[in-house]
């Protein structure tokens, strides 16, 4: 199955005309603050492009970038029952959003890729890309072969840095039909860790947990710091912290989602398959967990992140109805329902009484469900292998995965074994 593909690439810049890209990037932040300011305010979405695109001192397509980026952002809230409003006090730089051959272009030499930035109108910054091998030669492929796209970009300052983000899209991306999966991958993705159950018609071939706590960690020292913010007044403080966390977790998560796809390439012929939260039923009862996930962010980020990068290997995704895939009890001879099964980090089953760590239970139910809905076998799972942690550092994952016990409560176990008590 052929598929258009779209990847960002990273770029460091360095411009001839700092000063004048810094002053593009507030003046970006000015259109991005109006738009919002003005969509709450209930003027017509439409009127807002036409009305900044003659008051901002920018190239109009790169106005009409950023106001669309806004909208799409507001437009998100409301989704979501007006969860993380974003606000129209941003401050500091702001990402200015163009597009190729209009806000900024491209251009092949013998030492690189020079670009060149419409940071104002009739004053362009200038200078070469830099960046790793890889990014540098699939960006040369997209601006000379017909089967790439060279898209919008984004330059933006990091670490106190200047980058140029380029998205490229390969046009003909052969993606893997997912009815020809022999492997079913279920993901089960927490605040805090995902799980991950690779499930065959012949039996489950493997678990993991990746732990991410340190951006559950995060995420709440930066709200404890905005809560302080906001009983102080300082809103402008509010706002600085609220971007800070919102570019910790984004990188935070394209880390954890190249792992755990790397993960999922070793089996043959794989299908990551998710719980589809967007379209859950109102009659039914899913308990305050799955309730408080469907307003996660880091749910609906890593999920995309997982599916677009997955795609890239030509490997496809999937959803399945979510419903109480947490509380049963994944053994094939019990499958006993009940909330009281999970009880935070461990599932106990009231009926049976095996234990398991919580979300690899889900995460077997969900990769069921995938084989399920494929018209396979699923197979009889009497006893499951031991849960591997893949823990990881400051400086990325660790390579070899640390084993635990399956009943989560730290103990030490070699081999593969079964969970049940």
């Amino acid at each position: 199955m052929e598929k258009s593909l779209t990847k960002t690439l990273v770029f460091q810049l360095q411009p001839d005309n700092e000063r004048l890209l810094s002053a593009a990037y507030h003046e970006a932040r000015w259109v991005y603050n109006q738009t919002i300011r003005l969509g709450k305010n209930g003027t017509d979405w439409d009127d807002i492009s036409p009305r900044l695109e003659d008051e901002a001192d920018l190239v109009k397509n790169t106005t009409q970038r950023i106001v669309a980026k806004a909208l799409d952002a507001l437009q998100q809230s409301y989704d979501r029952d007006d969860y993380n409003t974003p606000s129209h006090e941003k401050t500091g730089p702001y990402p200015l959003r163009m597009n190729f051959t209009e806000g900024y272009n491209l251009s092949l030499n013998d030492g690189g890729i020079d670009y060149r930035i419409s940071a104002k109108p009739y004053n362009p910054v200038k200078g070469t890309l830099r960046g790793s091998p890889d990014d540098l030669e699939l960006l040369e492929q997209a601006i000379e072969s017909d089967d790439w796209r060279v898209g919008t970009a984004e330059a933006m300052t990091r670490n106190h840095n200047h980058e140029l983000h380029v998205n490229v899209t390969h046009l003909e991306a052969t993606v893997q039909n997912k009815q020809d999966a022999q492997t079913v991958v279920g993901v089960d993705i927490n605040e805090d860790c995902v799980a991950l159950s690779a499930l065959r018609e012949e039996g489950i071939a493997d678990s993991v947990v990746t732990d991410y706590p340190e951006i559950k960690e995060e995420r709440h020292r930066y709200f404890t710091m905005r809560k302080r913010m906001q009983n102080a007044g300082q809103t402008a403080f509010d706002r600085v912290f609220e971007d800070k966390e919102e570019r910790y977790v984004h990188d935070q998560l394209h880390q954890v989602s190249r792992r755990i796809v790397e993960w999922v390439q070793q089996f043959e012929s794989p299908l990551v398959v998710f719980e589809d939260l967007k379209h859950m039923q109102d009659s039914i009862d899913y308990g305050t967990r799955m309730n408080r996930r469907l307003h996660s962010l880091p749910f609906h980020k890593l999920r995309s992140f997982i599916a677009y990068k997955a795609a890239f290997e030509g490997i496809p995704s999937d959803d399945i109805d979510p419903a109480y895939t947490s509380q049963t009890c994944s053994f094939s001879k019990c499958e006993h329902t009940a909330q009281s099964n999970r009880r935070k980090k461990r599932f106990k089953c009231n009926a049976c009484g095996r234990q398991d760590h919580a979300d690899r239970n889900a995460a077997v139910n969900i990769a069921k469900k995938g084989l399920e809905s494929l018209n396979r076998n699923v197979p009889a799972l009497n006893t499951l292998p031991v849960v591997r942690k893949l823990r990881r550092q400051a400086s990325g994952c660790v390579n070899q995965p640390t084993v635990t016990h399956a009943t989560v409560r730290g103990h030490q176990a070699d081999g593969r074994v079964g969970v049940s008590d």
